[in-house]
């Protein structure tokens, strides 16, 4: 005799009107009262053998910058780390190592008809954006994170608000150089075809335009976030001139800073970067980086994953973004 929506209620210790939405795949349940439901069916056998835990799956797709970017690689593990908690997600990342030649719309085009939910770092490109409405159009669910991409019909963007990061670099730099003369600053931005390394920019010259006239920047590289491409870049400022403070928007930071300890320079400029990695915490002790604006790739990972459930099961979910955090030597987390 198959079990009753009744029996599955008793022991899951919820309503019989919450087994039957959540049996039915309705909205107005919690996803851990879903989980919870779903594994007691599971248990007494409500399901046939044609619904299986792998009927039920939820197929989730990354697709994330590859390289040495270390804070790309922190996410990636959380992502990893965040799908082993739930038994229903099955998760597949796919590392670009070049977005050039088309090969991240090529990416998205092979998923069509293999996915339920993608989630992405991409650039803001025509093609890509085109390739993620196709995709959801044919109901895979789409959400960004990192790097928002307006134009997409997406369930979401999991991220913080880079033009807020960017305005806030800007003010820690002038707060801590001080009004006294003008300042020259070097700004590197990793790839501008990301809208929130772009976004940051504009937040950056946004600030020092309204509240910071002293603070010149006197030394720009794009380093498409290859730390030895902005080691070399920064020995090329330095050799320019004098350097009072540094901001850099994406990766790279280790590349920075082996210059400035080669010039020996290594705690005498002002130094602000983002995301708190193995490497920039280093950093902040040696007195390298004097601040970082983490994102907190943890909340990231968790939030995308449980957005992109969640619209799947066609349920909903209150949402928890990152915020943002300075980071100075003296408040490094624990872990």
């Amino acid at each position: 005799m198959r079990t009753t929506i009744i029996e599955i209620a008793e022991r899951a210790g919820v309503s019989p009107a919450t087994v039957d939405r959540v049996l039915n795949g309705r909205s107005g349940v919690r996803e851990r009262t879903r989980e919870i439901v779903l594994n007691v069916a599971r248990e007494l056998g409500y399901f046939g053998p044609a619904e299986s835990l792998e009927a039920q799956r939820v197929r989730l797709d990354f697709v994330l910058p590859g390289g040495s970017n270390s804070f790309m690689r922190n996410l990636r593990s959380q992502l990893i780390d965040e799908a082993a908690r739930h038994q229903d997600v099955q998760l597949r990342i796919h590392d670009i190592e070049d977005w050039g030649n088309g090969r991240i719309g090529l990416r998205l085009a092979e998923l069509h008809g293999q996915t339920d939910g993608v989630g992405v770092v991409v650039p803001d490109r025509p093609e890509i954006r085109e390739e993620l409405n196709t995709l959801a159009r044919a109901g895979v669910r789409v959400a960004t994170l990192v790097s928002d991409i307006p134009g997409v019909d997406k369930i979401g963007y999991v991220g913080v608000d880079n033009r807020a990061a960017g305005r806030l670099a800007g003010l820690l730099l002038g707060r801590l150089l001080g009004p006294a003369k003008v300042h020259n600053i070097a700004l590197f931005v990793g790839s501008r075809a990301y809208r929130g390394h772009e976004e940051r920019e504009m937040g950056f010259r946004s600030i020092l335009a309204d509240e910071f006239p002293d603070l010149r920047i006197a030394g720009y590289a794009e380093v498409g976030d290859d730390r030895e491409h902005a080691h070399d870049e920064m020995r090329r400022i330095l050799s320019m001139g004098q350097v009072d403070g540094i901001y850099n928007i994406g990766s790279g930071n280790q590349g920075v800073a082996r210059a400035l300890r080669e010039a020996q320079l290594s705690q005498r400029i002002v130094f602000i970067g983002h995301d708190l990695t193995d490497a920039t915490r280093l950093l902040l002790l040696d007195r390298t980086m004097d601040a970082v604006i983490d994102q907190n790739h943890r909340v990231q990972a968790r939030e995308v994953i449980r957005l992109l459930v969640s619209a799947v099961r066609g349920t909903s979910e209150q949402e928890y973004p990152p915020r943002l955090q300075v980071v100075f030597r003296e408040n490094i987390p624990i872990n």
